[in-house]
This record gives structure tokens, C-alpha cells and sequence, in this order.
């Protein structure tokens, strides 16, 4: 097992932990390379029972995953060969149903942010704990003149109810790991101080567990079947994005700084700066 082969992860495999690194500077966006080499790592561990957890953390302490690359569009055909694995779902609502069945359990560390396709990476993972002073998540893609389209309308009503996640999804709101907490986006917030020793200590409980006693527990909550939801997701996040709307908004978001670390840092003014522009 060659876990040494990537750009944008480090995996360290330790007492039944795999510790995933995400690595794909400046800002860790989600883009054609990390989801090539997600598919890669996670279908690699996938069949290793020594492993028990994997736990995703990311070398940038202000940004998780930031989102997904604003140009991916235009990768789309080189990255053919990874959506056609997946028929009933799309390229990206492919990474979250990648990690909702993976069968070991998967956690995500939160220091920073998660915005849009990081947002549903942070949800389609069995578990996430967040620094409560740092971490913040938000389902943006209104900002952009689109809706989500990697599962997130799917995801959130499954964690947060319906009231929730039309708040989120229409206000592209960021919230902060207490308020994320409460409505049930992730598990619970921990002080940034004691985030590592804490998620390391989740990790090392289950892993110290029976292969079969993990697996069992995850057969015994399975993760729901989104197949229609995720369906409508596609069809309208598709018919949306190839409006004229959504590509000058992504236009003037990166002239503004989007994909950068500054203009990340407060990525909703960007681009409500950006719409009350055009």
C-alpha cells in the first residue's frame, strides 16, 4: 500500500488510524487533483482492516477546505473517468458519498474554515469536532448564483432539519463552531487548545476496538439513502451553473481575491461585494 505517492495529502497510518493531511495550497481548494487523489487514498484504505479510523485535518489552520476551485469547470473532461465510477451521483456529490460509505468510521478536525464543497466534506464524514475560537462552516454557493451541488441540500437536512438548512443554504451565511454544534452540523465544539488531544483520544478509543465490532456498528447506522434528493440536487445545480449569472459572479470572485488567503478569510463580503457590483 503506497500512501507516499500524493501532492495534496500526507497519510500517516498509526494503531489503527489513518491521519489524512490535506495539503493543496494556498487556500486547499477542492480541486480536480485532491478529489483524484481522495478517490485514490480512500479506495486504497478501503479494504485495509487494520485500519480502523480516519481522521482529516489540514495543513492550513485558517482554511479546511475552502471550497471547491472556482475553475474546476474547466477540468471537467479530464476528470471524466472518476464521475463515470459513480453513474447515480455527480463528480462532486461523488466525494461525499465516497466518504459517507466508507467503511471505516471517519472523523474530521476543524480548525479553520469550510465553505460550500468543504462544508460537505465536513458533513458527509461519520463525525467532526471543531475548534470553538477559529472554525467556522457555511454553505456559500448562493453567493455564487448557484445552489449546492456535492450533496449539501441532502446532507444538511439530514443533520439539521429543514427550518436549518434553508436558513444556511439562503443566507451563504458563515456560523461559528458553537452555533454549528447546536444545530446538529457537527458534533461538538472544543476549545482550539484542546481540539488535537481530544480528537486524538476519539480515534484511539474506536480504533482500539475489534475490526469486526467497528464494522458492525457502522452496518447497524447505515447512512441514508439520498439517491432522488442528490438526483434533484444535480439537475438543479447543472441547469443553474450554466447561466450567464453564476460565471460572472465567479469572474469577478476571483478579481476580488476569492482563492486567495486574504480574500478567503471573509469570502461572504467578497462576494456580496462582487453581486451588489455587476
Amino acid at each position: 500500500m503506497n500512501l507516499d505517492q500524493y501532492t495534496t495529502l500526507r497519510v500517516a497510518v498509526d494503531s489503527g488510524v489513518a491521519w489524512i493531511t490535506l495539503d493543496n495550497p494556498p487556500v486547499n481548494v477542492l480541486s480536480g487533483t485532491l478529489i483524484r487523489e481522495l478517490h485514490d487514498c480512500l479506495g486504497t484504505l478501503r479494504d485495509d482492516r487494520a485500519v480502523r479510523v480516519i481522521v482529516f485535518s489540514s495543513a492550513n489552520p485558517e482554511l479546511f477546505i475552502a471550497h471547491v476551485d472556482i475553475r474546476i469547470l474547466d477540468e471537467m473532461a479530464e476528470l471524466q473517468g472518476i464521475a463515470d465510477r459513480n453513474p447515480d451521483v455527480n463528480l462532486f456529490q461523488g466525494v461525499g458519498e465516497l466518504l459517507r460509505h466508507q467503511p471505516q468510521v471517519t472523523i474530521v478536525k476543524l480548525e479553520g474554515k469550510a465553505r460550500a464543497g468543504g462544508a460537505e466534506f465536513v458533513a458527509a464524514a461519520d463525525m467532526a469536532f471543531a475548534a470553538q475560537e477559529t472554525a467556522g462552516i457555511g454553505q456559500s454557493e448562493v453567493l455564487m448564483g448557484i445552489v449546492p451541488g456535492g450533496g449539501g441540500t441532502q446532507y444538511l437536512r439530514e443533520r439539521v432539519g429543514r427550518n436549518r438548512t434553508l436558513e444556511l443554504l439562503l443566507t451563504g451565511d458563515l456560523v461559528d463552531a458553537d452555533t454549528a454544534a447546536a444545530y446538529g452540523w457537527i458534533n461538538r465544539a472544543v476549545p482550539a487548545a484542546e481540539l488535537d488531544a481530544f480528537v486524538e483520544g476519539v480515534a484511539e478509543k474506536i480504533a482500539a476496538l475489534s475490526p469486526q465490532l467497528v464494522a458492525a456498528t457502522k452496518q447497524l447506522v447505515p447512512p441514508a439513502d439520498l439517491t432522488d434528493g442528490l438526483r434533484a440536487e444535480n439537475d438543479a445545480w447543472a441547469e443553474l451553473v450554466s447561466g450567464a449569472l453564476p460565471a460572472r459572479l465567479m469572474k469577478g470572485a476571483l478579481e476580488h481575491g476569492a482563492q486567495t488567503p486574504a480574500g478567503e478569510r471573509d469570502l461572504e463580503a467578497v462576494m456580496r461585494s462582487v453581486a451588489a457590483s455587476l
